[in-house]
């Protein structure tokens, strides 16, 4: 994962993604990457569930 940071309590998952960084852009160059799970994982305590996240903004 690239600046995800998942936490569960209970039935409540909260992520925290600092937006101010970034992974530079895109393949195609059209956004800059911010954050990613990088594919489909499994959220912490609940191996049965899954998420994929990627957080990104354009690239004017």
């Amino acid at each position: 994962m690239k600046n995800v940071d998942m936490n569960l309590e209970g039935t409540i998952l909260t992520i925290k993604v600092d937006i101010s960084k970034d992974f530079g852009p895109s393949k195609s160059g059209k956004s800059i990457s911010i954050a990613s799970t990088e594919g489909n994982i499994s959220i912490p305590d609940a191996e049965e569930i899954k998420i994929g996240l990627n957080v990104y903004k354009i690239n004017k």
